[in-house]
Formats: C-alpha cells, structure tokens, sequence
C-alpha cells in the first residue's frame, strides 16, 4: 500500500522512523505527503457530480442511497466504502479503542483485503459531492417553486382585488337604491300626510270623531256607531 495513504491515518515522525540500513530516513527519505494534501489530491482527480444526474430523482426521496445510486456510485470491486469503513470504526470491537488504534486496525483490515485506501477516501469524496449537487438541485426546485407560487399568489390577489373591488361596488349600488327609495317613499309620505291633512280637514265639519288620519299609518276604522253632526 502507498505510503502516503497509510499517512492519511497513522501518524508517523521521520525523526523517529529508522531507514532500511538502520541510518536516519529523514535524511535519505523524501518528506511525506500531508494528509491535507492527500486528500486534496483525489479531491482534485474526482469527477463533480452533475446536476443533471438527478433530473429524474424526486425531490422528496430521503433514501441516501437512492442519492447514491442515481449519482452511479458503486462499490470497488473490494468491497470497502467509506461506509463500511465507517461501520467497521464502530464495531462494538473497536469503537472503544483509542482513535490511533482503531485507524491502525482499520487499515490493518484493508491490507489484508487489498483495498487501498485510496479508494475509500475516494468513495467519501464521491458520496459528499454526490449529497452537495443534490441539495443544490433541490433548493434551485424550492427557490422555482417559490417563484412560481408568489407569482401565482399575486395573480390570486389581483384577482381578489378585482372581484372585492366589484363586489364592493354592487354593495354601494344596492345601498344607494334603497337610500333613493326611502327618500322617494319619505317624499311621498310628506305629500300623502298634507293630503290627508286636507281630507281631515274637510271632514272635520261633519263628523265629531273624525275618523282620517294624518301623520302616521292609517287608523283602524272608524266604529260603526259614529256620530255624524
């Protein structure tokens, strides 16, 4: 296995690390690839995920590996992904351990099974790209759907605004017609009183009780026993 991948885990000082001939291997060994740099490395030699990946993917899966699947992220031939990788640190056998010794048995393991490291760092990148370009489509699809919903809701209103405004309208319309009816009708009850006024006025000199009203509804009539002068 690359040395510069055993790197990324165990730490090693050169200051300390004995070279094949029992000399200093800081003096005859190049210095080794930072972890940073590592990573950096298959970051760089790792195709972006493109949002057209996901163009039949709905938006409201919530199945990672659905994610997975749809952005074509197979497992190595090997078999170790970062997500085994991750389940094996938490193995009830060595999630207790110190983290030196849990990244030594890990890598211990991938020896074994001819997995480089370098493929699982790679599997994670892929994974984290693949989850990073997913949620971009979904928030471009939230922020268009936003959009089209404040254009729909101000069309809504306008139309609301339109109707109230129509409706509103038809409401003064039937209030202006009953007030010009009651001034029509107050008008006429004005005349109907000064002509029963005249009417009463007349008959006031035949009768004792005089049985027309004025100034309000009309009387019940007159008992049929009134005294006629």
């Amino acid at each position: 296995m690359s040395k510069k991948w055993y790197n990324l885990f165990v730490s090693v000082d050169p200051s300390t690390e004995e070279s094949a001939d029992g000399g200093d291997s800081s003096v005859s060994s190049p210095a080794p690839v930072s972890a940073a740099q590592a990573i950096a490395d298959i970051a760089a030699t790792t195709a972006v995920i493109p949002a057209s990946q996901f163009a039949s993917t709905p938006a409201s899966l919530t199945s990672f590996n659905e994610i997975y699947d749809a952005a074509e992220i197979h497992p190595p031939a090997h078999g170790f992904t970062i997500m085994k990788v991750g389940e094996m640190l938490r193995s009830e056998h060595i999630r207790s351990l110190p983290k030196d010794v849990k990244r030594s048995s890990v890598l211990v393991a991938l020896e074994a099974a001819g997995a480089p490291l370098e493929d699982v760092i790679q599997d994670a990148v892929k994974r984290d790209r693949a989850l990073d370009t997913f949620e971009r489509v979904q928030e471009k699809a939230v922020a268009g759907l936003e959009a089209s919903k404040t254009q729909e809701n101000q069309q809504i209103q306008t139309e609301m605004d339109r109707v109230t405004a129509e409706y509103r309208a038809r409401i003064q319309a039937n209030n202006d017609a009953v007030a010009k009816e009651k001034e029509r009708f107050f008008a006429w009850r004005l005349k109907k009183q000064e002509e029963e006024q005249k009417i009463s006025d007349a008959v006031s000199y035949f009768v004792t009780v005089n049985p027309i009203t004025t100034g309000g509804t009309a009387a019940a009539p007159a008992p049929s026993n009134s005294s006629v002068k």
